[in-house]
C-alpha cells in the first residue's frame, strides 16, 4: 500500500514510518517540523513532504492516511494553544476534506487526554470524560475531542473509512529529550544527575506503553480492517504512581534517588488507565514489552543521542 502519514516525523510517526518500510509499503510524510526533529528519521526510502496541515492538502496519490499530525506534549501546545487549536480543528478538516475527495481511509490518532481528569479507573472507551473547556491545556484535550468529532461526522455524512484510537502515555527512542513527558522528563534529568521533578506528591498515576506495541496495533488496522463502531483505546493496562515510575527509572539509571517536589500543574489527570478490552477483542492486540525492557531500550536511546 502507499501510506500517507501527517506528523510522519514526529516521536509516534517516525516509528510507524519504520515498521511501515520494513513491511515493504510505500510511505509519504508530512511534517512541518512544528514539534519535531529534522533529524529524527534519516531514511530516503520515503517521500517527505514540507507541510502544515492546517493549509490545504498538497494533491496526493495514496491508499491510507494515518492522521498523526499536532503537538502532543504540554511544553509544546501550550506554547502556541490558537495553533494547537487550528492543527486539530483545521487541519483534521483539511485531512478528511482530502479523504472525501480521494474516497480513502483515515485512521486518527487520539488521545488519553480527552478523558480530562478522569473520575473512574479505568478508561473506557464509552467514558465521557472530565474536561474543564476554559483553560491552556484544553487546547490538546478540546482539541483532540473536536477532532474525534470531525471524524464522526465526515464517516457518517461523507462515508469516509475512519478508525479513532486513543493512545495512552506513550514512550520509546525518538521521543524528543526534552519534550516535558514524565519518562523522558525523568531519564533525561537522570543521566544529566539533576533531581528528578515530580509535581504534586507523586500519588498520580500513569500506565505506560511502549512505542514498538503502539505502532504494532496501529499496523494491525491495515491488515484486518474493523467495522467502525467507536474509538479505540491503545495502551498498557499495568497502571504505576509517578513515584514509582521516578523509582523505577532511578534504579535502571543505577543512581541514588534524588527528587525536587513541584506544585501539580492546573488540570493535570490525577489517573490514567486504560481500558484496553475492546482492543483485545477486535484487533486480537495487547502489550507484550515490558517496562523493563522498555525503558532499558530508551534509556540507551537518549544516551546515544548527540
Amino acid at each position: 500500500m502507499k501510506i500517507l502519514i501527517t506528523g510522519g516525523n514526529g516521536f509516534i510517526g517516525s516509528n510507524l514510518t519504520k515498521l511501515l518500510l520494513e513491511s515493504n509499503h510505500q510511505v509519504i510524510v508530512i511534517d512541518n517540523f512544528y514539534s519535531s526533529k529534522e533529524n529524527n528519521f534519516q531514511d530516503n526510502k520515503f517521500t517527505f513532504i514540507n507541510h502544515d496541515i492546517i493549509n490545504e492538502m498538497p494533491n496526493i496519490e495514496c491508499d491510507l492516511i494515518f492522521h498523526l499530525a499536532c503537538p502532543a506534549s504540554p511544553k509544546v501546545y501550550l506554547k502556541d494553544t490558537l495553533y494547537t487549536l487550528d492543527v486539530n480543528y483545521i487541519g483534521t478538516k483539511n485531512v478528511l476534506d482530502f479523504a472525501k475527495i480521494k474516497s480513502i481511509p483515515v485512521v486518527f490518532s487520539s488521545t488519553s487526554e480527552i478523558y480530562g481528569d478522569p473520575h473512574i479507573s479505568p478508561q473506557d472507551e464509552q467514558y465521557t470524560g472530565n474536561v474543564y473547556p476554559p483553560s491552556l491545556r484544553s487546547s490538546y484535550d478540546e482539541g483532540k475531542r473536536v477532532a474525534e468529532t470531525l471524524m464522526y461526522n465526515y464517516h457518517i455524512n461523507h462515508r469516509v473509512p475512519i478508525q479513532i484510537v486513543r493512545l495512552f502515555n506513550t514512550y520509546g527512542p525518538k521521543m524528543d529529550p526534552d519534550d516535558g513527558r514524565v519518562v523522558s522528563n525523568f531519564i533525561m534529568q537522570g543521566l544529566n544527575k539533576e533531581p528528578m521533578s515530580i509535581y504534586g506528591d507523586g500519588s498520580q498515576t500513569r500506565s505506560l506503553c511502549y512505542i514498538d506495541d503502539i505502532t504494532s496495533a496501529l499496523y494491525k488496522l491495515i491488515i484486518q480492517w474493523p467495522a467502525y463502531e467507536a474509538p479505540i483505546n491503545l495502551g498498557n493496562n499495568h497502571e504505576m504512581k509517578i513515584i514509582d515510575i521516578a523509582n523505577f527509572i532511578s534504579e535502571s539509571l543505577n543512581i541514588e534517588k534524588n527528587y525536587i517536589y513541584k506544585e501539580l500543574p492546573e488540570h493535570d489527570p490525577k489517573t490514567r488507565k486504560p481500558d484496553n478490552n475492546k482492543a483485545r477483542k477486535l484487533l486480537k492486540w495487547k502489550p507484550k514489552i515490558s517496562l523493563k525492557d522498555g525503558i532499558e531500550k530508551t534509556i540507551e536511546y537518549f544516551k546515544n543521542l548527540d
